[in-house]
């Protein structure tokens, strides 16, 4: 008797021309992370930035992060953002005539990502996750400036990732106290207290408002370490 086809494995032509596209989505990417791997890897040492998109070159915040990102790139660290505009277009302006390189993370968006003009070094991304390795591949610190969604989105996957120790440890340094002061109350007084977090998982964040404050505290990291991941790191860094 031949053998029929259980009601699982049926698969209709629908549900197969959107398997084959997204088999093939496979390819794309691939091609995202190694062109990544590759202009990437040799910009070390990295710092990567984020905050608004949102925010006009007025703006406090902005000049702000674009101190930053000059006394970074003059110190020797490329400068990594998501190259759109706000906060990442001053991060990129402020690293470009500094003595490193500034580089862009691009994102196809709907709307709001519009490649700024101060990028040395342009990659260009559909997807989140693979841009989301690159920002921690090959950064020694996160400079996380006043932001949106976009930007918590990517402190909580630095955090996560450090409190699972899938990624090597590098200062998190949040910039402007004001700002961030409500979230940290409330990691401290509800996170902690309802045992989300241990309590050591706050200091994985450092909070400083002047900008020669987050060189310094990057500097105060690398003071009994190698900023170059070592052996050991760079094999949690492949599990990524």
């Amino acid at each position: 008797m031949t053998d029929t086809p259980s009601k699982q494995n049926r698969i209709s032509p629908a549900t197969e021309a959107t398997l084959n596209r997204e088999s093939w989505k496979i390819f794309q990417i691939m091609a995202e992370f190694v062109e990544g791997f590759e202009r990437l890897s040799p910009i070390t040492p990295s710092v990567s930035m984020f905050g608004s998109a949102r925010l006009k070159p007025d703006h406090p915040y902005y000049k702000t992060a674009e101190t930053i990102a000059r006394l970074l790139s003059d110190a020797g660290f490329s400068v990594v953002s998501g190259g759109g505009p706000g906060i990442m277009e001053a991060a990129n302006k402020g690293a470009q005539p500094g003595k490193s390189p500034s580089i862009g993370l691009n994102i196809q968006l709907p709307k709001e990502q519009t490649p700024n003009i101060y990028q040395d070094i342009e990659l260009n991304f559909r997807h989140f996750f693979s841009r989301k390795v690159m920002f921690v591949k090959y950064a020694s610190a996160y400079v996380i400036c006043p932001g949106g969604f976009g930007t918590l989105d990517e402190m909580a996957e630095m955090l996560t990732l450090l409190q699972t120790g899938k990624t090597r440890r590098i200062p998190v340094i949040l910039v402007g106290s004001v700002f961030w002061k409500g979230l940290l109350d409330w990691f401290e007084n509800t996170l902690v207290p309802e045992g989300m977090i241990k309590a050591k998982d706050i200091k994985l964040l450092q909070l400083v408002d002047e900008p020669e404050d987050v060189l310094a505290a990057i500097f105060r990291h690398y003071e009994s370490r190698d900023i170059e991941p070592s052996s050991e790191e760079q094999e949690i860094l492949l599990q990524l």
